[in-house]
C-alpha cells in the first residue's frame, strides 16, 4: 500500500477520534434542555430630540410709556457762602420830596436828592437838606452801621413850639401854656373854662404886638384872647407867633400837615 493513503487515512482517524472526545466532553446531562446561547447585538439607538420644558402662558405685554426727554442733571446745591462780617461804617439813601434838593453831611455837600453818601462812620451827624422856595431842613440823625434810607418832605408842615403865657381877663388872669403843632393850637391851663383847641387855619385873629408885648388870638366865631408873658419879655411871643405864622401860611397853600 502506498504510504501517503496510509498517512491520510491515520490522519482521518485521528481527527474522527478529537471531534468524539470533544463531543463527549460538552454534552449536556440528560432532562436538561439546551439553552441556546444568543449573543444580541447591541443595536443603536435613535436620538431623541430634548423636549423643552412647558412654559406658562406668557402674560399680555404692557405698552411702555414713551421715555421723557432727557432731562439736565440736577444742579449741586451751592456751597454755602461764609457769612459776610457785619459793616463798620453807614450808608445813607437821601431822597425828597421835592427833585434836586441839595444834601448836606457835616456841612459837606453829598449831591443833590436822591443823594447816596457812603463810608459814614456810627456817631452823631448833622443832616441839611436844602430846595429853592422852600426852608431848609435841618435834622441831627444818629447813624449806625449799615444802610439807611432817610425821607425828606419839604412839602409837609411839622411844627412844635410852645410858650408859657397869662391870660388876661377883664377881671384878673389866669397862667398857662400856649402849645403848637401843625394838627392845631391850644391853649392849656387849670381853668378850663379857658381851655381851648383850635386848627391853624381857622383861627380869625392871630396877632402879635410886640411893643404892648401881647399876642391876641380869636377863635372862629368865639372869644378872644389877649395873651403876655409872664417876666414881660416879647422875644418869646414874638418867636412863637412867627413860627406859627409860617406854618398857617404853608397849610392855606395847601401842604399836608404831618401827623406826628
Amino acid at each position: 500500500m502506498n504510504r501517503r493513503v496510509v498517512f491520510a487515512l491515520v490522519s482521518v482517524a485521528v481527527v474522527i477520534v478529537a471531534v468524539v472526545f470533544l463531543v463527549s466532553l460538552f454534552r449536556t446531562e440528560p432532562g436538561q434542555p439546551e439553552t441556546p446561547v444568543t449573543v444580541a447585538a447591541e443595536v443603536p439607538r435613535a436620538v431623541e430630540p430634548a423636549r423643552e420644558p412647558d412654559r406658562a402662558p406668557s402674560a399680555p405685554a404692557v405698552p411702555r410709556a414713551p421715555r421723557p426727554a432727557s432731562e439736565p442733571a440736577p444742579e449741586a446745591p451751592p456751597a454755602e457762602a461764609a457769612p459776610e462780617a457785619p459793616p463798620d461804617v453807614a450808608t445813607l439813601r437821601i431822597q425828597s420830596d421835592v427833585p434836586g434838593a441839595q444834601v448836606f453831611i457835616d456841612r459837606q455837600f453829598i449831591g443833590t436828592a436822591p443823594a447816596t453818601a457812603e463810608n459814614i462812620k456810627p456817631g452823631s451827624h448833622q443832616l441839611n437838606v436844602s430846595a429853592e422856595g422852600f426852608e431848609s431842613v435841618v435834622d441831627t440823625i444818629d447813624v449806625v452801621p449799615g444802610p439807611r434810607d432817610i425821607s425828606v418832605k419839604f412839602r409837609e408842615v411839622r411844627l412844635n413850639a410852645g410858650v408859657e403865657v397869662v391870660h388876661k381877663h377883664g377881671i384878673g388872669s389866669c397862667r398857662g401854656r400856649l402849645v403848637a403843632t401843625a394838627q392845631g393850637l391850644r391853649y392849656e391851663t387849670t381853668n378850663k373854662d379857658d381851655a381851648f383847641t383850635a386848627a391853624l387855619t381857622t383861627l380869625e385873629t392871630f396877632q402879635v404886638d410886640y411893643l404892648e408885648k401881647n399876642l391876641k388870638v380869636k377863635l372862629p366865631k368865639g372869644r378872644q384872647f389877649n395873651f403876655t408873658d409872664p417876666d414881660g419879655n416879647a422875644d418869646r411871643l414874638f418867636v412863637f407867633h412867627r413860627d406859627v405864622e409860617k406854618a398857617r401860611e404853608r397849610l392855606k397853600k395847601g401842604d399836608t400837615p404831618a401827623t406826628n
